[in-house]
């Protein structure tokens, strides 16, 4: 009933910058909490950044100081802030929802975009 799309990603320069967006659409309530993830050929799947309704956030050290978590209530849409990539930072990076619906809370994850970090 709700669904979360990725996008933003692309093919960049060591240094450079995206935004990666995550729109969900449905039968949304309002959203409580934003995860980004992000997962490399052979990799696991590493937790990047999360966002709670209250303001809250939290990165990965990693990334700390190069990317920002940030949420537009109107829109249903949260948005990854990536900057001074470098190239261990190629991966699908995923959104995770948590969803109020009428009646309901549900979990819900988007489908990836691909990040490539390459000179």
């Amino acid at each position: 009933q709700v669904q979360l799309v990725e996008s933003g990603g692309g093919l960049v320069q060591p240094g450079g910058s995206l935004r990666l967006s995550c729109a969900a659409s449905g039968s949304i309530f309002s959203i409580d909490v934003v995860h980004w993830y992000r997962q490399a050929p052979g990799k696991q799947r590493e937790l990047v950044a999360w966002l709670d309704s209250g303001g809250s956030t939290y990165y990965a050290n990693s990334v700390k100081d190069r990317f920002t978590i940030s949420g537009d209530n109107a829109k249903n849409t949260a948005y990854l802030q990536v900057n001074s990539l470098k190239p261990e930072d190629t991966a699908v990076y995923y959104c995770y929802a948590v969803v109020r619906e009428v009646g309901v809370t549900r979990h819900y994850w988007g489908q990836g975009t691909q990040v490539t970090v390459s000179s």
